[in-house]
């Protein structure tokens, strides 16, 4: 196609219906299958969110029980998977680790989960088994065994036991189950449009999700959140926040954690972590970090008046807890990979290739010149 208009990065074109989320940027609202994001913040459950984005409604009672049951049945990955997690150069970042071990598990998995129309079966595979597979490398890179899933835990909570052996403080496992929800889906995002681009083709779901973990692996979606606890960590200490920020935004650097193509008002995900993230400082005894993000907050925002996004505070939450840096984007996929495969169904369901069109900007009448003139 030849001339007219373009958006470039897709920005505000409308490419298809989706009955999963819905955000409202300017009144700073997200919407998971009609329930507003606070809500179940405050009252649901990853688990119970999963069954939302799934089946389109919150589970009663004996269909939760029965969604963790399966969860819980899954979380085991295969001997052959393992083997290649050991063989995995302990110098390989985890999200390049996930991309390999996503693609690699499908190998070991029955057909049947691979098919469109029972796709539901490795949705729930995936959702399980990706935080034993995170945790396992963690543990295999640091020349440990890794720890054996319990079914005994939720999912947030035997994520931090996986990495570590022991059972987490309760207050860590809430702060994760929320983020968890919080991170669950966020409309047509980039891996989100990847993965539904790949289902388009009606390839299979891991092929999907495996598109979709790399493009989170990219820095300008995934690993925003670590760029922030860097950050953090160049600053030292609170007062010298001021002189920090004025200078990089006077060198036109961007501060990661701020701003967001969707949302003009503040995301309302980075509220309900801001107060996590206070509660986990003043339970550790060490404010310094949260106090450091919110005179970044108070600068930025009287500076640029940008609010803050889900990463500014989400990092200092995972640091609390104890889970490594270059694990931030990892523990996102944990919870993505829940809207990842909510719209994989959902394109399967009313499938259409996806395949836009560009505007050409190239030549279109050279003559060929025989390679013995060139």
């Amino acid at each position: 196609m030849q001339g007219g208009p373009v958006s470039r990065g897709l920005e505000d074109v409308v490419v298809a219906n989706s009955a999963i989320t819905f955000i409202d940027g300017k009144g700073g609202r997200l919407i998971y299958r009609g329930y507003d994001i606070r809500d179940l913040a405050q009252h649901s459950t990853f688990e119970e969110t999963c069954y939302l984005l799934w089946y389109g409604r919150l589970p009663k009672p004996q269909e939760l029980e029965q969604l963790r049951s399966k969860l819980v049945g899954r979380r085991e990955i295969p001997l052959g998977l393992e083997r290649l997690l050991e063989a995995i150069p302990a110098k390989t970042s985890p999200m390049e680790m996930l991309r390999t071990g996503v693609s690699a598990l499908s190998s070991f998995e029955p057909d049947d989960l691979k098919r469109p129309e029972s796709s539901i079966g490795g949705a729930l595979r995936l959702t399980a088994v990706l935080p034993t597979i995170i945790a396992a490398y963690h543990r295999l890179r640091q020349g440990k065994r890794p720890v054996a899933p319990r079914a005994d835990l939720d999912h947030a909570a035997n994520f931090l036991y996986m990495l570590t052996g022991e059972v987490a403080n309760p207050s860590y496992v809430k702060a994760l189950d929320v983020a968890l929800i919080l991170h669950a889906d966020h409309e047509f995002n980039a891996s989100t449009f990847s993965a539904r681009v790949t289902a388009s083709t009606l390839s299979d779901l891991y092929s999907a999700v495996t598109s979709a973990v790399g493009t989170l692996k990219g820095p300008l979606h995934g690993g925003a959140n670590e760029e922030v606890m860097r950050m953090v960590h160049d600053i030292h200490s609170p007062e010298e926040v001021e002189s920090y920020v004025t200078q990089k935004l006077a060198r036109h650097e961007k501060i990661m954690g701020f701003g967001h193509r969707v949302y003009k008002v503040e995301d309302p995900r980075a509220a309900i972590l801001r107060e996590y993230a206070k509660r986990l400082a003043q339970e550790s005894g060490d404010p310094k970090s949260f106090v450091i993000l919110r005179n970044v907050e108070e600068v930025v925002h009287h500076e640029k008046g940008l609010y803050p996004n889900v990463d500014l505070f989400s990092g200092a939450c995972y640091e609390s807890m104890g889970i490594p840096m270059d694990l931030f984007t990892p523990v996102f996929a944990i919870s993505r990979v829940s809207g990842w495969t909510a719209h994989i169904l959902e394109q399967y369901s009313d499938n259409r290739i996806i395949r836009p069109a560009s505007t050409y900007t190239g030549p279109t009448d050279l003559a060929y010149v025989p390679l013995a003139q060139r």
